[in-house]
């Protein structure tokens, strides 16, 4: 089984929380073909205009830019490694109320009609990966599971409503990480309580794998 870790902080696990749980996870995860893809390390200039411009050169067999060149190469390369894995793992904050900027990225890489999804002749959105699962680890220092703070929430419930709800993918572990900032007095023991949750879910995933 391919195993694809999708790692979306550049802090040091020392310091961030989703790092550490980034970590964890591979530590404690066996009897698989893991992969991590770093998207703070990856080559991912941004989605816009400049790759429709190269779809478009690739058309007409025109000389594609630099820029235009690294964005295709990049956008394969994220479907290539969501295309081999049979799960989906996603270490990631919420920063200002959602995700990293390339987390972000990653996911407009991969969103795309024909291999993520597509439409029926109803005009229907119809998953294409139904056949690939995923684990979601989030670390955030305020507490958004409450709810008056719930709606505000657009890290994890975002990457959810993409990968579930669009992609088709099996959610099988949500390990939130929540309130060390906002507690803490509490912060020891909230953080060492999440980390157990992300051994446990690497372990029931090891235990599927023998």
């Amino acid at each position: 089984m391919n195993i694809l870790v999708v790692k979306a902080n550049n802090r040091p696990a020392t310091e961030a929380i989703s790092s550490k749980m980034y970590e964890t996870f591979m530590e404690a995860i066996e009897g698989a073909n893991v992969t991590t893809f770093d998207v703070f390390a990856e080559d991912m200039p941004y989605f816009g205009q400049d790759l429709f411009n190269a779809f478009g050169k690739v058309q007409n067999g025109e000389e594609l830019t630099d820029l235009e060149s690294r964005l295709l190469a990049a956008k394969q390369k994220a479907m290539d490694a969501l295309t081999a894995a049979d799960v989906v793992v996603f270490a990631f904050p919420l920063w200002n109320l959602t995700i990293p900027a390339p987390l972000q990225t990653f996911i407009d890489y991969v969103y795309q009609a024909g291999f993520t999804f597509k439409y029926n002749e109803a005009g229907q959105l119809v998953s294409l990966m139904t056949d690939k699962k995923a684990i979601i680890l989030n670390a955030r220092g305020g507490i958004y599971s409450t709810p008056e703070t719930a709606p505000m929430e657009m890290s994890a419930n975002y990457i959810k409503n993409v990968v579930g709800g669009v992609f088709g993918m099996e959610i099988m572990e949500e390990v939130i990480i929540e309130g060390h900032n906002a507690m803490p007095d509490q912060a020891v023991a909230i953080i060492a309580a999440g980390l157990e949750k992300v051994k446990e879910a690497a372990a029931k995933l090891s235990k599927q794998l023998v």
